[in-house]
């Protein structure tokens, strides 16, 4: 492959590593999500809870939805969930998945709901209620995010 096609097919980030081309955006980290992405890098599934009513909430946002307190800590999930819902993609096709490209709903342990990609498992074998463990993966522009696993391969 010459280096005009490489070009047409590669990005080059700040530190010269080629990155594939992704219609995927980058994160946007604000001072309400950091310590959710913080934690990921370290293994951890951080939830965001109000400090006044002990609400729990994902994704992250200010403002507790039951009480409206802008006062809030974490809790460190036991990354333990159920597959409530499920969905397999097969277009539009972007370089940054492999496809067809599983993508999940699950209830954590904990009380709250979170949405990531499924690996590992066969897709005819997903089924509502499954017991699903979160672990993480590297994802587009080298971020790292949950993904859904089989209990015990996280």
């Amino acid at each position: 492959m010459s280096a005009a096609e490489t070009s047409t097919n590669t990005e080059t980030s700040t530190n010269a590593v080629p990155v594939p081309r992704t219609s995927v955006p980058g994160l946007t980290v604000t001072g309400d999500n950091d310590f959710f992405f913080e934690a990921a890098k370290e293994g951890r599934l951080e939830i965001q809870r109000c400090a006044d009513c002990k609400t729990l909430r994902h994704p992250p946002a200010p403002a507790c939805p039951s009480c409206r307190s802008f006062s809030w800590d974490t809790v460190e999930s036991t990354r333990r969930c159920t597959l409530h819902s499920f969905t397999v993609i097969h277009h539009p096709k972007d370089p940054a998945f492999e496809y067809p490209l599983a993508v999940g709903l699950v209830d954590l342990e904990e009380g709250t709901r979170l949405v990531a990609d499924i690996a590992g498992i066969d897709h005819d074998d997903l089924a509502f209620g499954m017991e699903l463990e979160v672990g993480f993966s590297e994802h587009a522009h080298g971020e790292i995010l949950p993904q859904l696993r089989r209990r015990g391969e996280a």
